[in-house]
């Protein structure tokens, strides 16, 4: 999800050293939707005017646009499969990345330079996926684009990372609902096999009215306004909200894959990205997570210009790269409590 900023709460600064004009410069090329944005195709035509170049992008190894096939019935998948640099012959991860943008916003050139710093990270080859958007696709026909994307990728696995053993998902916010939401659908259709699930202060119930969201519900670029026009644009008024695939943290969680969560605290969604890895662990699902308290919702995105943001892309590139061998992935990733 991505919202825009407004002035800082009353009280202490929060936000890390640093973060608040980072924040609020990326706040700046979003519109702002739930308020004076309330058209979908009008937002994105805002965003689409207002994002910048992707000039100065980190370089991989190689990059391919090419279409995947949809859900039965439903059109082809634009992708874009990241390389490693090197050509090296070892079979690595493939990782199959589900963007952010509260299933409204954004595509593959919006999260360029986050699939890119992915693969650099992890030498995993980066399937990101330009799945259907609301509320054109309302749910659950984006989830069923990411299942479809899965299910290709798995297919193809010698041709992409060539591990059979660490095919990923991977998603920031709506796209960390997706990527969870694939596991579901994995482990109940017979497949296929997923090792690991990597989520970016995922969206795992919309619903939830939890302590984060009260506290950061303005101020840290995504807003309560913009949640709720979100939610309304991809769920409908029909949609039913407690099924598991629209809130994952309300599911059966036993049997899925290992997770690797990162949350922010100056994020609404903080508290059901770090309940969601309770639960997994309470289920008996192996999970490591990376805690940023002075990060706000979106901060991976401003990459090298801030610690935190490096350090969460390490941790994800470590257990991501990871997955391709025997080595397991011990204690917290980067971050820390509170």
């Amino acid at each position: 999800m991505t919202g825009v900023a407004s002035p800082g709460p009353a009280g202490p600064e929060r936000l890390a050293p640093g973060a608040r004009p980072l924040m609020e410069a990326m706040a700046a090329v979003f519109p702002d939707v739930g308020v004076t944005v309330t058209d979908a195709a009008e937002a994105r035509r805002i965003l689409a005017r207002m994002m910048p170049p992707p000039t100065g992008n980190p370089a991989v190894g190689q990059v391919e646009d090419r279409t995947v096939p949809g859900p039965e019935g439903a059109p082809q998948l634009p992708v874009r499969i990241y390389r490693p640099p090197g050509g090296s012959v070892a079979a690595v991860p493939t990782a199959v990345f589900f963007h952010g943008g509260g299933w409204v916003l954004g595509g593959l050139d919006s999260h360029d330079a986050t699939a890119r710093s992915l693969c650099l990270a992890s030498g995993a080859v980066v399937v990101s996926v330009d799945y259907r958007l609301a509320p054109e696709a309302r749910f659950p026909e984006p989830a069923e684009d990411a299942y479809a994307a899965v299910s290709w990728a798995s297919e193809h696995v010698g041709e992409l990372g060539g591990d059979p053993r660490a095919l990923v998902v991977a998603g920031d916010s709506a796209g960390g609902n997706l990527a969870t939401v694939c596991t579901l659908m994995a482990r109940e259709r017979g497949g296929p096999r997923i090792a690991h699930q990597s989520l970016i202060y995922p969206s795992t119930d919309t619903e939830a009215r939890t302590p984060s969201r009260a506290a950061n519900a303005r101020g840290y670029f995504l807003t309560e306004e913009a949640m709720r026009w979100f939610g309304t644009q991809y769920f409908g008024p029909d949609a039913d909200l407690s099924h598991p695939h629209a809130a994952p943290l309300r599911a059966d969680l036993r049997g899925l894959p290992p997770a690797h969560v990162v949350t922010a605290g100056c994020d609404p969604l903080c508290d059901e990205g770090r309940l969601y890895a309770a639960r997994l662990s309470e289920a008996g699902v192996p999970v490591t997570e990376a805690h940023f308290p002075g990060m706000f919702h979106g901060f991976l995105g401003a990459g090298r210009l801030l610690p935190d943001a490096q350090e969460a892309m390490a941790g994800l590139g470590k257990v991501i790269a990871a997955t391709a061998s025997d080595r397991k992935i011990d204690g917290d990733e980067g971050g820390s409590e509170g």
